[in-house]
């Protein structure tokens, strides 16, 4: 390994620092230069999160706009009315601790795994190498890399051995960069070939890419179709409840001419029920214990709407090796060609094991099958790159003979017309990896060292599927998400390896080196194969684009800094916990335990929460919708608002708090639909009218029927059975399709109020009572119409507008 070292003449000034120049020790810094760094703050400090602050999320669940508005209605009823309307408050103040509790566990959760998913670097100090933590990085250290390895700050290259890095991620250009000694480095780049040691230069917040680091791996609950969603319906909410109860302010207070207080309460009343303030509630509890029942399964989700995004992915792109093959391998057979002696041929591979200091699979089976010869000394080496698919070594032998060796794809090192290449293609079939040991005739830096090289001996892998692999493809099919296998392995292997998997279309192989290179064209091609073989690191971001462009919503699996920039572009990156650190770094989930199983979880995670939270936001919304429409029939009308604060409690707790509840944390498996909005509003909107027609008529009936003292509570109390019994029936359509525990909950609410009906005290502290026999089983006959109503305007949605 070349190095370029300068030795300061005293030890103990800093390494780097403004105006100085970089001071390259090849044993790193001392203990006592690392503390005196520390002591003057010179660390690598950047607070790198995998959650929100326990600050910020009592400051997002307290302060939100709603809250300010209940709150103020509040203090209001607290002044003007009995504790009884005063509930609502109470009811708020339980669900924002609710809310705060659950993305605390959360946090918890997350932070937990993100301290065992964390890449550590490997530092140089007193000449020993050690993997510390990114936070305790300072100023000087002397940084070693490998591929796949991340760069932490920012640096200069203090020892290079064919460093290659890739800093695509920084400033989009795709080619790996060759760093030499003396070449900066910068932070949030990351190694693709080669090894090396940089020097840091710029630690904490100074590094280049600090903020970036920073930020993309903060827990974050934006850029969701979900939770967009919901922020637009509370937009339109917002505008129709301002006008509204503006109205219904000026008609309670001014226009009639009663009780100031009463009128105040049931103003108050009227405007409460217009705000959906447990759905944004409910949406975050149902993230937050997503989070925490997939860490139980050693599945880091970095970002939350990932849940939410892999539930809603048709194309799955799948890396062969470390997602359906296990990390290791073995070599099987070893066959000479072209009459290489097998002994001499066995000393190559055993030097060439030697020469890569960080060995992949492939080489690594090698270097356990043949040991290393130790008369032979390497003078150079090439390591192995994705994109040129081989690596090389050159020897001086024991007798002092020179040699250059090349180990990598037989299709790639042989002319497409050696015979050669039809027997690799029979072992190729059986599933089975093989690579070509060719000696070159150029030097190892020679641009076409390649070219024209004399095939020494193929040497055969057998690969370990993983046992869980099967199954998981298996469930892919079965919910109609689409698999494709995309690997820089020869086609027909890979094909073979998903083909014993039951993967479909694996015997229709293609090879993407004959792949079109226009997007439109790719992407049909995409759309008919399955298994796709030599693709490049720039073709699978290719590829990735190519079914985007079509509509896809694609997920992308890799452990390999060959996967990183396919891994970012897709709509979801899930990485093995065991992948390079690049990787972990840009996916949104990563599967700490490395089981390709544990994807099925994530998706049904995210069915589940997609699907409730649509189910309960309809609960809310049919609320709001009716609260308006009650509201501005009574402008228009110019009568009193029918009910008081309490009694809307009582309702909303029964038909949407507790069952809503209980229905976002349900089992759900419904496949994740898009257009969230559409599909909520294309209910809530006839439930509500229904909802408010029913209950303003029994209202003007009852009005109607009723005179003296305690006629408006009676009038309230008939209303009230009204709208219970029609926001009972949302519940149960909502509920569907039926489980014993859902019948028991739509029949438990039922109870509730039936229990405040028939208990004295009950009637009275809900102020619901009702008289006489007439009015009640008009008020229960009109909801009945109202039911009938909702089944037909229900069914009629679903055939006029299917989602």
């Amino acid at each position: 390994m070349t190095q370029r070292a300068e030795i300061g003449t005293d030890g103990g000034e800093p390494a780097a620092g403004p105006g100085r120049p970089v001071v390259h020790r090849p044993g790193g810094l001392t203990s006592a230069e690392v503390a005196e760094r520390v002591a003057r703050g010179e660390v690598n400090d950047v607070p790198v999160r995998s959650s929100r602050s326990t600050t910020d999320i009592i400051r997002g669940n307290v302060f939100t706009r709603f809250n300010a508005i209940i709150g103020v209605l509040w203090v209001i009823m607290l002044i003007v009315a009995p504790i009884q309307d005063s509930l609502f408050g109470f009811v708020i103040l339980a669900n924002t601790g609710i809310g705060i509790i659950q993305e605390l566990r959360a946090k918890k959760t997350l932070d937990g795994l993100a301290v065992i998913g964390e890449a550590k670097p490997t530092v140089r100090r007193d000449g020993v190498s050690a993997a510390v933590s990114t936070s305790e990085i300072v100023l000087g250290d002397l940084i070693e890399l490998g591929p796949g390895d991340k760069v932490v700050v920012d640096g200069e290259v203090a020892e290079a051995d064919n460093l290659e890095i890739d800093e695509s991620l920084l400033t989009g250009e795709a080619d790996p960069v060759l760093k030499k000694p003396g070449d900066p480095v910068m932070s949030g780049s990351f190694v693709v070939a080669g090894g090396g040691a940089f020097t840091a230069t710029k630690v904490g917040r100074e590094a280049y890419a600090a903020q970036l680091a920073e930020e993309a791996s903060r827990f974050t609950l934006v850029h969701s179709e979900l939770r967009s969603g919901i922020s637009t319906i509370l937009k339109y909410v917002t505008w129709m409840m301002v006008p509204t109860a503006i109205g219904l302010i000026i008609s309670q207070l001014v226009v009639k001419d009663t009780n100031f207080k009463d009128s105040v309460a049931r103003t108050v009343g009227g405007i409460v029920p217009m705000i959906p303030e447990g759905l944004v509630l409910l949406t975050s509890v149902a993230f937050a214990i997503g989070v925490i029942r997939l860490g139980r399964k050693q599945c880091l989700v970095q970002e939350l709407p990932a849940i939410e995004g892999l539930a809603r992915v048709d194309v799955v792109c799948l890396d062969k090796t470390g997602t359906l093959t296990e990390g290791g391998m073995d070599v099987t057979e070893l066959r000479p060609l072209n009459g290489s002696d097998e002994a001499y041929v066995r000393k190559v591979l055993g030097a060439l094991g030697e020469s890569d200091p960080r060995p992949n699979a492939s080489l690594q089976a090698i270097i356990d099958t043949y040991p290393d010869s130790e008369d032979w000394r390497c003078t150079e080496s090439l390591p192995f790159s994705s994109a040129r698919k081989y690596s090389g070594a050159a020897f001086s032998e024991g007798d002092g003979e020179a040699s250059t060796w090349l180990l990598g794809a037989p299709d790639v090192l042989l002319e497409a017309d050696d015979p050669t290449l039809a027997e690799i293609d029979h072992l190729n079939e059986q599933g089975l990896r093989v690579l070509l040991l060719a000696r070159a005739g150029r030097e190892l830096d020679h641009p076409d060292v390649a070219r024209d090289a004399d095939a020494t001996a193929l040497v055969v892998l057998e690969q370990r599927l993983r046992p869980d692999a099967a199954d998981t493809l298996a469930y892919f099919a079965d919910q109609n998400v689409a698999a494709k296998v995309i690997s820089g392995d020869n086609a027909v292997s890979v094909g073979a390896v998903a083909g014993k998997l039951g993967l479909p279309g694996a015997d229709r192989t293609i090879d993407a080196r004959t792949l079109p290179a226009e997007r439109d064209r790719m992407a049909t091609a995409l759309d008919e194969g399955a298994v796709f073989g030599r693709v490049t690191p720039q073709q699978k971001r290719d590829m990735v684009g190519a079914l985007q462009s079509h509509g896809h919503t694609v997920a992308m699996t890799g452990d390999g800094v060959n996967d990183v920039l396919a891994l970012k572009d897709a709509d979801i990156g899930v990485s093995m916990g065991s992948g390079s650190e690049a990787t972990r770094a840009v996916a949104q989930i990563v599967l700490l335990n490395n089981s390709f199983a544990t994807l099925p979880s994530v998706v049904a995670e995210g069915r589940r929460v997609i699907g409730n939270i649509t189910r309960v936001a309809t609960l809310f919304l049919t609320k709001t919708v009716y609260s308006v429409l009650l509201a501005v029939l009574v402008v228009c009308s110019q009568v009193e608002y029918p009910f008081l604060p309490r009694h809307l409690t009582l309702l909303s707790t029964l038909t949407i708090g507790v069952p809503a509840f209980f229905l976002a944390l349900a089992p759900n498996k419904e496949r994740a639909r898009p257009h969230f909005v559409r599909r909520v509003m294309r209910y809530a909107i006839p439930g509500g009218i229904i909802a408010a027609a029913t209950t303003f008529t029994t209202y003007l009936l009852a009005r109607s029927h009723y005179s003296g003292p305690g006629a408006l509570d009676a009038e309230t109390s008939a209303a009230t059975l009204t709208l219970f019994l029609v926001s009972m029936w949302v519940l149960a359509i909502i509920a569907r399709p039926y489980t014993w525990w859902r019948i028991a909950l739509v029949a438990t609410m039922g109870g509730g109020f039936l229990l405040v009906l028939v208990v004295p005290w009950l009637q009275d502290f809900f102020a619901l009572k009702l008289v006489g026999t007439t009015m009640p089983w008009a008020a229960v006959a009109i909801a009945a119409a109202g039911a009938a109503l909702l089944e037909f305007a229900w069914r009629w949605v679903d055939r006029k507008f299917p989602a």
